[in-house]
């Protein structure tokens, strides 16, 4: 496959592009700047999929009134230690901060918070949400449900029934970054597929099954009828955990599980988070202590060797620095889709082209 041309833009340009389209679509000036936020930050942590690129769906969600704009989520249950809330809609990378931020506030004051999101569009990286969590000190994890076209085979069948349903577990540590275990449950986002398929680059091995169910390295069997499945990462263990996203994400928040062909523009995504403060528990220092040993002993080289053991979130933060120093790379189809959604909502093709210039 030939590669599409990619252009570079620095992370500043790119927020301004995501704040003119949303303002054109509608959004106040929070709701666009937590959106620019996030979707600027995954790009420049390398998850692309999540990244400006969602923009065209995110358009199309809209035009079909499937995405509500300047939503707050609803309060349906508080019990003390669960909230439940409905995020109408909403634009999930405000309606999710939303809720961490609830569940933050109620675990200053009780040390611990089960917050249940459902009914939320699109909420984007999920270790965004985990990384929300750790800057307070909290340890978090996270389960999310994705109600969408079914893309996902599960382990041991040949049609997808299920979507990418990503997990993420937030552990902070003492005066450096968090780690952050952040995945989809199949051996690769969607997203990520989307992304090869622009570029016009292959997958690797192991990735897709084409309608038939055999084995392929193309990315259009993923958009090109007849289509086929994305595999579970880890044969019947990552399918293992899509079940429980399901389980904990769709059907305990109160909303919805994958029960069929789904016909909506909207991805719908619910979310199970689980909120814990250490020195509530009053295990803060041996916390702190006994994880800063084990991370010491994971990373001890073998004698005569260099340190090559990265944790959970180190890959993400290399690249989000030379990201900074030299823009971030966009594939030209994604940016002419970008480019196509913000004309579609009344803005000028000059005036994008020219933020970026």
């Amino acid at each position: 496959m030939k590669s599409a041309q990619e252009i570079t833009i620095g992370s500043d340009a790119l927020k301004q592009v995501v704040n003119t389209i949303f303002r054109a679509a509608g959004s106040n000036e929070r709701e666009c700047g937590l959106l620019a936020d996030h979707l600027v930050e995954a790009n420049l942590k390398g998850h692309d999929s999540h990244g400006v690129g969602m923009i065209p769906a995110y358009v199309t969600s809209l035009k079909a009134g499937e995405l509500m704009l300047n939503t707050a989520p609803t309060v349906l249950r508080d019990t003390g230690g669960a909230l439940v809330l409905d995020g109408g809609l909403g634009l999930g990378q405000s309606i999710a901060y939303d809720a961490m931020e609830l569940g933050i506030q109620r675990t200053r004051e009780t040390g611990s918070a089960i917050i249940a999101l459902r009914n939320c569009h699109h909420i984007g990286r999920i270790g965004h949400w985990a990384e929300q969590c750790a800057r307070q000190g909290f340890v978090s994890v996270h389960f999310v449900n994705v109600v969408s076209e079914p893309v996902v085979a599960p382990f041991g069948g040949k049609l997808p029934k299920l979507v990418t349903n990503p997990v993420a577990i937030g552990i902070p540590r003492a005066e450096v970054e968090p780690v952050i275990v952040d995945f989809a449950t199949s051996k690769l986002a969607h997203g990520k597929i989307r992304v090869a398929y622009n570029k016009g680059v292959s997958v690797p091995d192991g990735t897709l099954i084409d309608s038939e169910g055999r084995p392929t390295n193309d990315p259009a069997a993923m958009f090109e009828p007849p289509t086929g499945a994305i595999l579970p990462f880890g044969e019947h263990k990552g399918w293992a955990l899509a079940f429980a996203c399901e389980a904990l994400a769709g059907a305990l928040t109160g909303g919805l599980a994958m029960k069929g062909p789904v016909t909506q523009k909207a991805i719908v995504n619910n979310m199970f988070s689980i909120i814990i403060s250490p020195e509530a528990m009053g295990t803060q220092a041996s916390y702190l202590s006994e994880l800063e040993d084990f991370v010491r002993w994971v990373q001890l080289p073998a004698k005569g060797e260099v340190p090559t053991v990265l944790l959970p979130g180190d890959p993400e933060r290399t690249t989000k620095a030379k990201r900074l120093a030299k823009g971030i790379p966009v594939d030209a189809n994604s940016w002419a889709h970008i480019i196509a959604s913000g004309v579609s909502l009344g803005v000028l093709e000059a005036e994008l082209s020219a933020l970026i210039a």
